[in-house]
């Protein structure tokens, strides 16, 4: 392998191309939106509809029930380093098109057959253990699609614009909220579904659940359709006229990035845990019995407040991407993570049902602000990671380098994020989640600090920023 470049390349690491600038915005955001809608769906029928015609047999105890649903959530982090580590070989060998178009299928397929599945009711447990197995699948496909999709804004960027560049499949999950979430909300609306006497011979939990999985797949046609018509990006053109790809990209990955590893791991963890507690965990604790310590509101109620929430989070990554631009990703993510620390040792104060009231009580001005806050720090947090994790590896491990950094850090802080919060909630009460949020956010913090500042990485370069300085002195 040649561990130099044998172009003189930008500081921004683009080289020019005839690929219109919309198609690729187009293309990274048309995936991301789909397989966020995809994941959405699964977590807000997670929460409403799984837990009772999927898990009936545990409906004795409805927190337990509730915590099995959580835990098949948690089934698509264990496929997403799998599909990093699949896809990522694919992407660094063959290319980030066709790898792209693959990872979209295995996540748009395995959706839909999850809308055709048989309940408890009809086949008992192998219902459950069907959507596990499918479950899975999903965190196969969106193991593959972030990091791709990543790639494809970053290795066409324009100098000194690559944060703002990468922000665009960032946008994909606010988008891909809003069109699962409102899908479901028109759907519990239309049919008078009340999560709180939920009935189970009605239409909403016979087969109105089924409807946001299966129209799936035509968004996944829309998507094969503008991938299908792109061209390679001219950052892995280079490597293939430079023969600069390694046979064996997990390897190499490993032994020659294996602290970038850490590092963005580590630098993702607390959106990961802030993304969950704010989507998955915030909904389960909202809709709750208050004889469970939770808050008793309606799930079309609650589900309105945060299609409100979700537009802060839209509305803020295009800011971070400017901010990450301009003043750099280790002093913007930093501020943003100390931020959040703030916003972790609220909750006891903001969440807790004396102060946050319950059922027709709910303080909504409260709630909206909760949100708010916490949905415009998740867009300042996740807005400029799809620069930062791939700016942290060379040109031939990228795709898997950046992709397992981002779905290893998804087992640790998003997998196990709404089942442990649901049982701190249960055992120790609301502010115990804040702490949480709070000691992952300093986590982050210690592995920002360590890591390089990469706003001038050359992405054409085949070795880490800690290979040129170690080679250096």
């Amino acid at each position: 392998m040649s561990h130099s470049t044998s172009h003189a390349a930008p500081a921004g690491g683009t080289t020019g191309s005839d690929v219109p600038r919309s198609r690729v915005i187009v293309a990274s955001l048309i995936g991301t939106s789909i397989e966020f809608y995809d994941f959405y769906a699964y977590a807000t029928a997670a929460v409403s509809v799984f837990p009772l015609i999927f898990f009936h047999n545990a409906q004795n105890d409805e927190s337990t029930a509730l915590l099995l649903s959580m835990a098949t959530f948690g089934a698509a982090f264990v496929g997403r380093p799998l599909g990093a580590i699949l896809f990522g070989h694919l992407g660094d060998r063959v290319g980030r098109k066709a790898t792209l178009i693959g990872a979209l299928l295995a996540m748009g397929i395995a959706t839909f057959l999850i809308g055709l599945l048989p309940t408890y009711f009809q086949i008992g447990l192998w219902a459950p253990a069907m959507l596990t197995i499918l479950r899975f699948c999903q965190g196969l496909g969106l193991g593959g699609e972030w990091s791709g999709a990543a790639l494809l804004a970053t290795e066409y960027a324009k100098d000194g614009k690559r944060a703002q560049a990468a922000m665009w499949p960032q946008l994909g999950a606010p988008i891909g909220f809003l069109l699962a979430n409102g899908l479901f909300l028109l759907l519990v609306r239309g049919f008078g579904h009340d999560s709180t006497n939920p009935d189970l011979g009605g239409d909403f939990l016979t087969w109105v659940w089924r409807v946001p999985f299966l129209l799936s797949i035509v968004m996944v046609a829309v998507g094969l359709y503008v991938r299908v018509r792109l061209e390679e990006t001219p950052v892995f053109q280079r490597a293939l006229e430079d023969d600069t790809r390694v046979k064996a990209p997990l390897g190499e990955v490993f032994k020659r990035n294996w602290w970038e590893l850490i590092l963005g791991t580590f630098v993702m963890y607390a959106t990961y845990v802030l993304f969950y507690l704010m989507t998955t965990w915030i909904l389960s604790y909202a809709i709750g019995k208050t004889q469970n310590g939770m808050l008793g509101v309606k799930y079309a109620d609650f589900l309105v407040l945060q299609l409100v929430g979700i537009l802060f989070f839209a509305a803020f990554v295009p800011v971070s991407g400017w901010l990450a631009d301009r003043f750099g990703r280790k002093p913007t993510l930093l501020v943003v993570s100390g931020l959040m620390v703030v916003f972790g040792l609220s909750f006891g104060a903001w969440l807790s049902p004396a102060a946050m009231g319950q059922g027709d009580a709910l303080n909504v001005p409260s709630m909206l602000a909760f949100l708010a806050v916490g949905m415009a720090l998740m867009g300042l947090t996740f807005g400029p990671m799809s620069a930062v994790l791939p700016e942290l590896f060379p040109t031939n491990t990228r795709y898997t380098g950046s992709g397992i950094a981002y779905n290893v850090s998804s087992i640790i802080g998003a997998a196990v994020t709404p089942f442990l919060a649901g049982w701190l909630v249960k055992e120790f009460g609301v502010a115990t989640v804040g702490w949480y949020l709070a000691i992952t956010s300093v986590i982050t913090m210690a592995a920002l600090a360590l890591s390089p500042e990469t706003r001038h990485a050359d992405l054409h370069e085949v070795t880490s920023a800690r290979e040129r300085r170690a080679a250096a002195r």
